[in-house]
């Protein structure tokens, strides 16, 4: 039996970062909000305290801030004539459960897109001719340019304290940041993360090359600081443990330290932890979502909880999968190309190299994951394509900070897994060891979508979401250009051992690679070619507002998170300022 609850004004499905930005603007605005989240509540004072949260083998080993893959989980599949299976133990992305989410694991990585990401399609066609994309590849331009999301950027980067050096101030260039970025309003609200030594020593081996380095952009605040919600933060300690954990000062923003204090005071707002949202109950002729099914996991009690607003604030495959078994929009067809829920599927290309110093010592366990030296020079639109044969690019970074002792123990090619040799390397090389990394973009291709899977079922009876991937020939092209470009600045630090790590020809889900999945929900100008509008409604459902990468038309070559926030902000005040004036769609197709 279903007892039905009485109307609220909004309801979130899922408390990470937008699902807390949307439920704090609502509740600024007046509205009573509830958040729904399937996980149990986090509460930093509470959770993320020492000793505990120091602890690899609990949550980098174990992963106890992620998925929960007996009650929910996705099938995979590289290409769409092979039988897809359940993944049982998650490993290349690890998305987070609970309160917070992805959030209060990830390494802080706080970027914004450039002006031409956002009208990618476009700038390429000016620059090499419409017939230079080729046919599978279905890039579109964003329906919002950088500027309009320019305030919102700046006003994330000040809820999460974001420490850097800004290259583009008001469109002045300034030596030391990132001079390719887009124009910022402000400074960032704090001075840089310290550099590790290996970082150090890559920025000025690319600079010696004519390259443009700068401090990595990062949400772990470089000293005490009190954010724009009032939430003091404080300073990074330089621990070694910010991936796959929380942190113990709060020096790493997520929405746990930065929003969700000041909202838990908020008598508007609501938490349900432990709250399985299983269906969106879809009112097709009013073109709303009545109200929202969810599972108490402590009891097994199902309820109704109909709400004015409706917020999917999930991870990336929970979006298009209640959005495929509720009927809103259409699935899209791989067969046909036709549809547009689950399609444009991208997943950020990462690739790197090691490389080991006899006559240095780098000191790795000191720091966090955000002691990075950059560069922008391959990214995007920031360097010529013509006569490469592919499109995109990413950033390039080197860290030594932060290894921690289990998983930082890098060792040169051919030392053995095992036994007393690798035991000497390992102590020999912990010292003298330097990551080097590359972020790149995946330009959408057509035969990469997400749809329900016919078999699998997950612990409610539902569908699971069915994920096919595999990287296009595009990927490759670029990914190998920019592991030449940073292989040449290895070579110029004279190591004693290098080694480069390409990305393997069919992509493999069991190792760690990234956790920026992107797509399925994409925004656009036009509902047969997109989900939501530029405000985040949906089109097929106007009190529907979908948060998240899975509104990203396609993966740039930058980490999604800045962006996300920003869009989030720039949505809620379209619902706030507009929607709740006028309920209706926001942008008439």
């Amino acid at each position: 039996m279903v007892t039905r609850l009485k109307e609220v004004d909004a309801v979130t499905v899922g408390l990470g970062w937008t699902g807390a930005i949307l439920a704090r603007e609502l509740t600024k605005a007046g509205l009573h909000v509830v958040s729904l989240e399937k996980g149990q509540d986090r509460i930093p004072s509470e959770d993320f305290v020492l000793p505990g949260v120091r602890d690899e083998v609990r949550y980098a080993e174990r992963l106890e801030l992620m998925w929960d893959n007996s009650i929910d989980t996705l099938t995979f599949r590289n290409f769409p004539r092979e039988q897809a299976l359940p993944i049982r133990r998650i490993g290349a992305f690890l998305p987070g459960e609970g309160v917070g989410g992805s959030g209060i694991h990830w390494g802080g990585l706080h970027w914004r897109f450039l002006p031409t990401d956002f009208r990618i399609r476009s700038a390429i066609t000016e620059r090499y001719g419409a017939k230079s994309i080729p046919d599978d590849m279905t890039i579109q331009d964003w329906p919002v340019s950088y500027d309009e999301l320019e305030p919102h950027y700046d006003y994330f980067d000040k809820v999460c304290g974001v420490s850097g050096k800004a290259g583009n101030l008001r469109g002045k260039k300034i030596e030391g940041g990132n001079v390719f970025e887009g124009p910022r309003s402000n400074e960032y609200p704090n001075a840089p993360i310290k550099s590790s030594s290996a970082g150090l020593m890559f920025g000025e081996a690319a600079k010696n090359l004519g390259y443009h380095p700068f401090p990595l952009p990062i949400s772990i605040v470089s000293s005490a600081y009190t954010n724009a919600e009032g939430v003091k933060m404080g300073a990074c300690e330089y621990c070694g443990f910010c991936n796959r954990t929380a942190c113990a000062p709060n020096a790493k923003a997520s929405a746990n330290s930065t929003i969700l204090p000041a909202l838990r005071l908020d008598p508007k707002f609501e938490l349900r932890s432990r709250c399985f949202v299983t269906r969106l109950n879809y009112d097709k002729a009013a073109k709303r979502v009545a109200s929202v099914t969810y599972t108490d996991l402590r009891n097994g009690e199902q309820y109704e909880q109909p709400a004015g607003i409706v917020v999917l604030s999930s991870y990336v495959f929970g979006n298009v999968q209640h959005m495929l078994l509720a009927g809103i929009g259409e699935p899209y067809d791989h067969a046909t190309g036709k549809g547009v829920v689950g399609k444009n599927y991208a997943y950020q290309f990462e690739a790197g190299g090691g490389a080991f110093f006899e006559d240095k010592e780098l000191n790795p366990y000191w720091g966090n994951a955000g002691m990075s030296v950059c560069i922008d020079d391959f990214n995007g639109e920031n360097f010529d394509h013509a006569g490469l044969g592919f499109f995109g690019g990413g950033y390039m970074s080197c860290n030594a900070g932060g290894a921690p002792p289990i998983a930082g123990r890098g060792v040169p090619h051919g030392t053995p897994s095992w036994g007393s040799e690798w035991k000497r390397a390992t102590v020999k090389w912990y010292y003298r060891r330097a990551h080097f990394q590359t972020e790149g973009s995946v330009y959408a291709n057509r035969n990469n979508f997400m749809d329900l899977d016919p078999t699998y079922k997950d612990a409610f009876g539902r569908p699971l979401i069915r994920l096919t991937y595999n990287p296009s020939d595009n990927e490759f092209k670029m990914s190998a250009y920019l592991l030449g470009r940073l292989e040449g600045i290895i070579k110029s630090l004279n190591p004693t051992h290098y080694q480069m790590f390409p990305r393997p020809k069919t992509f493999t889900i069991v190792p760690y690679q990234s956790t920026h999945n992107t797509g399925g929900t994409m925004m656009g100008t036009d509902p047969k070619t997109s989900v939501v509008n530029r405000y985040l409604q949906a089109w097929d459902a106007h009190n529907l507002f979908i948060q998240g990468a899975s509104v990203y038309p396609q993966q740039h070559g930058y980490n999604p998170t800045g962006t996300l926030g920003a869009l989030a902000y720039w949505s809620a005040k379209a619902i706030t300022t507009s929607y709740l004036k006028s309920p209706g769609p926001l942008v008439h197709a």
